[in-house]
């Protein structure tokens, strides 16, 4: 389930929309469990970054990511116009406090795939509209095994990526829910209950003082 159907009553309840954010180490599941709950909820769309990286052949100019000179990104930067960014690799990335903003003033849900600095930048600029999650492995052993099985890394390219998960992990207390992966569908389904009880917050729903005004009076 996500949104009502538009002719139930709770439908019409005016609603302010929720930033999602989910962050794992790389491995832990995070971006599996992010793509299927973009593919079945309707209600929550994909944060799209902007980024001084050069666009690739495959990518879509305002769908993968908004391109920007370094110049732009530093005169975004400047005028408070990003509501986090980091430097990675040479390459700026950010995300645009405007979209943000309307989106959650018209009650839409975005999702965030960031690590914890940008979750932390988020929560400073924006704490009331967030909710966060945080993914664990069952064990460094099977975060481990997911990264050998993904075939995509060396042997050393994996062990640093396993130093930096262990880093990482430190910052789970920051996160509002922590959710082990140690099965996906599961994990899948907890962080579903966790998007549905968060759009069902009193303080997320100022439609509720008409709503409960309508029913007394009638």
């Amino acid at each position: 389930m996500s949104q009502p159907p538009a002719h139930l009553p709770s439908a019409r309840i005016k609603r302010r929309g929720l930033m999602l954010v989910i962050s794992s180490p790389s491995g832990a599941g995070k971006s599996t469990i992010a793509r299927t709950l973009l593919e079945n909820d309707p209600g929550l769309s994909l944060s799209v970054s902007v980024t001084t990286r050069p666009r690739r052949g495959s990518e879509i100019e305002g769908v993968h990511y908004h391109f920007k000179s370094r110049r732009d990104f530093e005169r975004m930067r400047d005028s408070e116009a990003l509501l986090e960014w980091a430097e990675v690799h040479g390459n700026c990335y950010g995300t645009p406090r405007e979209a943000a903003e309307v989106a959650m003033s018209e009650g839409r849900d975005m999702l965030f795939d960031i690590d914890w600095q940008g979750a932390q930048q988020l929560q400073e600029k924006m704490s009331v509209d967030v909710v966060s999650i945080f993914i664990l492995p069952p064990s460094m052993e099977e975060l481990r095994a997911r990264l050998h099985r993904r075939a995509e890394d060396a042997d050393e390219v994996i062990e640093q990526r396993l130093a930096n998960a262990r880093s990482e992990i430190e910052h789970w207390r920051e996160y509002d829910y922590v959710v082990v992966n140690d099965d996906l569908d599961r994990a899948y389904s907890a962080v579903r209950a966790i998007v549905q009880a968060e759009r069902l917050r009193r303080d997320r729903r100022p439609g509720l003082f008409d709503f409960v005004k309508d029913l007394l009076d009638t």
